[in-house]
């Protein structure tokens, strides 16, 4: 054989013992991660988490995102206890574990490098941590073959992890976290060594046996698309500090600040300069102006205090489709905003067109797209550009003028000098 194997598929049942380990642990104990104002400062001073409160409840998949540098590798090794706490408090099930050695805290970690023992089979490394806890070897034979059957890797028990591909190494690394049983799972942006179309099937296949085990998991990643997909909720940080916590579609739909309404989205929202007219009927978009219907405004009452102010106007992408028809009359809540093309990527399903206008955009500090790692289709936007999402059957080229639709209540305001949401 040259190479490694194909890829397996992982099977639609649990097997029997996997199953009743896991329903019965659930229902034996709380196994919830807890973090109370937890700050981590480095011997220079530097403070990589600042008085993080997160709650990560039973069977929950809690998902940190962010940049590179960010903190949210440091906040995992916290919890791993493989980072001391500087202060606040850390809790795993009832137990507070600030002082706990990292082998008592009854929590398995999933690293980016997998950490497999090449001289061992699959099977050996899937249980290695239960023969060092002496268990009889019948019974780690049965765990590990329950194990290996949940991961799709029966077949590859007795091969080594050379032989193995980079998914069916990924496997074993989560067998071995599986097999301990443990209250927690951390997950250290495991998928990151992946080829982009064995990334996507993997992070359904994580997401799936975690739903099946029903053990609280805290998973790390700089890539928000990983994060939307996967997590019942997710805590953005940025700087070492949680911007939001919520489920991927309220990040997305209702971001607290410009930080989150950029980071989550591909391509991300698109800001500009505006200005609020004089009775916040209106806002001033470069030289367009967008008329704001009575609705907007009871949705944002806040709105109305921004008269004759700055602010920062966010639209989305795929809420720039393109406009057919040049009679908008008929529909009051219409908006029309204008742009030269730039740039139109094709993608099959659907366009980015990169457009430029006279609207002054707004570079938001530690964005996605200024991280090499996070570099995501729509990147390529940068300056005075704004990138829309439209239909693949549209007919656009480079240097026409182009017409998008815009419903005024897709818009999202921010606040030009905190950089936090105008919301309700």
């Amino acid at each position: 054989m040259t190479g490694p194997p194909p890829e397996t598929t992982l099977p639609d049942s649990m097997p029997a013992s996997t199953m009743h380990s896991a329903s019965s642990r659930k229902g034996e104990l709380m196994a919830t991660i807890t973090l109370e104002k937890v700050t981590k400062v480095y011997p220079n001073g530097v403070e990589a988490i600042h008085e993080l409160d997160l709650d990560v409840a039973d069977g929950e998949f809690m998902v940190l995102v962010g940049p590179s540098g960010c903190g949210k590798t440091t906040a995992l090794r916290m919890v791993a206890g493989l980072e001391d706490i500087t202060d606040g408090t850390l809790r795993i099930g009832e137990r507070v574990v600030n002082d706990v050695s990292p082998k008592d805290r009854d929590i398995a970690m999933v690293f980016q490098n997998y950490a497999l023992y090449p001289h061992m089979t699959v099977g050996k490394n899937i249980g290695f941590a239960l023969k060092l806890r002496k268990l009889p070897k019948a019974e780690i034979k049965q765990k590990v073959d329950d194990t290996a059957e949940l991961l799709g890797l029966t077949e590859c028990i007795d091969r080594k992890p050379g032989q193995l591909s980079g998914g069916q190494r990924q496997r074993v690394a989560m067998g071995r976290a599986i097999v301990r049983e443990p209250s927690a799972f951390l997950m250290d942006e495991p998928l990151s060594n992946l080829d982009a179309k064995l990334r996507v099937r993997m992070r359904a296949e994580v997401a799936r046996i975690q739903r099946r085990l029903g053990v609280a998991t805290l998973y790390v990643t700089h890539d928000q698309v990983e994060a939307m997909t996967m997590g019942d909720r997710v805590a953005v940080i940025n700087d070492g500090v949680l911007q939001q916590c919520d489920s991927p579609q309220v990040l997305y739909d209702h971001p607290k600040n410009l930080f989150v309404a950029g980071f989550m989205g591909s391509p991300a929202m698109n800001f500009f300069e505006g200005a609020m007219g004089e009775d916040a009927g209106s806002v001033l978009v470069g030289s367009q102006r967008i008329a704001l219907p009575a609705t907007v405004h009871e949705a944002k009452p806040a709105l109305r205090g921004y008269a004759n102010r700055s602010l920062v106007v966010g639209i989305r992408p795929e809420d720039l489709p393109i406009l057919r028809t040049d009679d908008v009359a008929a529909d009051s809540g219409s908006a029309v905003f204008e742009g030269d093309v730039d740039l139109v990527e094709a993608l099959g399903s659907e366009l980015l067109v990169h457009f430029t206008s006279d609207a002054r955009p707004v570079e938001v500090g530690g964005s996605r797209t200024d991280d090499a790692e996070g570099l995501n289709e729509g990147a390529l936007a940068r300056g005075g550009e704004g990138v829309a999402r439209v239909d693949a059957r549209a007919q656009l080229t480079a240097g026409r003028r182009v017409r998008f639709h815009l419903d005024p209540g897709r818009i999202h305001f921010f606040d030009a000098a905190t950089g936090a949401a105008i919301a309700s």
